[in-house]
């Protein structure tokens, strides 16, 4: 199976950043998206970045690349995994919402089974952390028309990994603790959706 990474906003991206500037969303998502499939690979797994360029790629542009690899190995063969950080304001004060989720489009989609193996694996790599779950379907996933998830063929989830607006929750991101576990997680919870569609 391809294991396609996506991290999220570019450099020019305005705003998506700690408040005292010390996570840049675009940078940090790119610094855990290239460990994550760094590892995925020594494990043997077929992973790589959806977008190694520094730039805003497009949505558009990023689910054209990611439905031209579906269309050359089947839509399941291929899975896409969107790494985020979340933030309450507008990046101009602290604020205390914190917590990881996970979102898929909306209703049953194969993104479902997905979101399940991450959270299991957010579940176990982060003890004492908030999880953002919603249940009201049944799983654990929240559901979102985010773009890249609906218009996106193959199985897609879109992580949040805590709040770059939350002082206690940017420190952990920013810790060599945080980092690893939020790596970690990521390639936990993929490599067990692998290994049960294999």
């Amino acid at each position: 199976m391809k294991i396609l990474i996506d991290n999220g906003h570019g450099r020019e991206t305005a705003g998506k950043r700690s408040p005292d500037g010390r996570l840049l969303e675009w940078s940090y998502n790119r610094e855990i998206a290239r460990r994550v499939v760094a590892s995925l690979s020594s494990l043997g797994f077929d992973a790589e970045l959806l977008v190694p360029e520094d730039e805003d790629i497009p949505l558009a542009e990023r689910c054209r690349r990611a439905n031209l690899l579906c269309s050359q190995l089947g839509t399941r063969n291929v899975a896409l995994i969107s790494i985020h950080v979340n933030a309450a304001g507008r990046g101009d004060k602290w604020y205390n919402a914190d917590g990881w989720c996970c979102y898929t489009s909306t209703g049953q989609t194969a993104g479902d089974a997905l979101a399940n193996y991450l959270c299991q694996a957010a579940l176990q790599n982060l003890p004492g952390h908030r999880m953002r779950f919603d249940y009201t379907d049944g799983d654990p996933d929240q559901e979102a028309s985010f773009y890249i998830l609906r218009h996106s063929s193959c199985a897609a989830a879109l992580t949040e990994n805590g709040f770059m607006d939350c002082q206690r929750s940017c420190d952990f991101l920013l810790s060599d603790e945080g980092k690893d576990a939020i790596v970690q997680l990521h390639v936990d919870g993929i490599a067990s959706y692998v290994r049960a569609c294999a």
